[in-house]
């Protein structure tokens, strides 16, 4: 049997994205999401449950991020989850999960008195993170 990898997120960004451009002129941007789940306990009392996650998008959406969100737009992001590790400067492994988005959808109210989401999905052009092979028609090559 074959996996699925994919994660849909709703939530606020924590900083203003952090955009820098790769050989080729390649851009990327990371930034930090908070979800928030909140729920009562068995006496009532409301409880809030934050989870951050670093949010990766490459190219036309990369740019878009950098242009248009900042600290605490609210986003919807949908993308598959990628861990990657590395040595510290005393040789210790580390390792950072984070998800390399591939659809975004701004969900605040936009200032020029339009009101609604704004949605940009990468599958529309080639800004796909570059380990998504693509078929000749430029979609993305599905394993199974």
């Amino acid at each position: 049997m074959r996996g699925v990898n994919r994660v849909m997120l709703i939530g606020n960004l924590g900083k203003d994205p952090d955009m820098q451009f790769l050989e080729g002129n390649i851009g990327v941007a990371k930034f930090s999401l908070a979800t928030t789940e909140t729920y009562k306990d068995r006496s009532g009392k409301l409880i809030s449950q934050t989870e951050w996650h670093t949010i990766v998008l490459w190219r036309g959406l990369a740019e878009l991020a950098q242009k248009y969100l900042h600290k605490g737009s609210l986003v919807y992001i949908e993308g598959r989850l990628k861990t990657r590790s590395w040595e510290d400067k005393d040789g210790n492994k580390k390792f950072a999960t984070e998800v390399v988005g591939d659809n975004l959808i701004m969900l605040d109210k936009r200032n020029d008195g339009n009101q609604g989401p704004t949605g940009i999905d990468s599958s529309d052009s080639s800004d796909n993170d570059p380990d998504i092979p693509l078929a000749d028609d430029g979609s993305e090559r599905l394993p199974f």
